[in-house]
């Protein structure tokens, strides 16, 4: 399977072969559904708490006497059915996040690379570098690509690609991630893929 290589200005300088075992895959919605949740999950904060009767302010007497008032018998002001109480059964601080085994993950990084590749929304660019830094440069070449939001994958040699760190920090819809740090979400979540023939190879080499 082979995918042409282009630069930033569209033309192309050369062609990429890509492996069917890891671009084209058949992709089952629930393993990448299984995936994605698993991402979110681990992603929360789990800081939500409200106070329970002992973390509430407040006397520990009894308001009055058990009986003879006509009123309801209370030992405390500070429960849940008192204006300012405590709350029953509330959120407490915890951990969202929960296993799911490797070969899933691996397998849902396929899945979404294949999908990827399939609504033909791969690209693979030669390089990263760029003769200068300018913002403006950079987006006018990316609207001319026709990228209305894009994951670039593999930026991660700081010196080489400064320019096009520099140039793309400010654009909005555009990321850049490692990759070390590819994932199904931020993968589905844009509308194209690009990649460097550099990253390319470690990707296969990952796999």
């Amino acid at each position: 399977m082979k995918l042409k290589v282009i630069d930033f200005d569209n033309k192309s300088v050369g062609e990429v072969a890509l492996k069917k075992d890891i671009f084209a895959c058949e992709v089952k919605p629930s393993v990448l559904s299984r995936v994605i949740q698993w991402q979110l999950d681990k992603r929360r904060s789990g800081n939500h708490k409200t106070k329970v009767i002992s973390e509430i302010s407040g006397t520990t007497k009894k308001p009055y006497k058990q009986k003879g008032t006509g009123n309801a018998r209370h030992g405390s002001l500070r429960t849940n059915i008192h204006r300012g109480g405590a709350v029953v059964f509330g959120p407490v601080v915890r951990d969202h996040g929960y296993s799911v085994q490797k070969k899933v993950r691996a397998l849902a990084l396929k899945m979404a690379l294949s999908q990827k590749l399939k609504d033909k929304k791969i690209v693979i660019v030669d390089s990263y570098k760029l003769k200068t830094n300018k913002t403006k440069d950079l987006a006018g070449k990316l609207s001319k690509l026709g990228y209305n939001s894009a994951l670039f994958l593999g930026v991660d040699n700081v010196e080489e690609n400064k320019n096009f760190l520099l140039a793309s920090r400010n654009i909005a819809k555009f990321d850049l991630l490692p990759v070390e740090a590819m994932n199904v979400y931020d993968i589905l979540q844009k509308d194209f893929l690009v990649i460097d023939q550099e990253s390319l190879k470690k990707i296969e080499e990952r796999f």
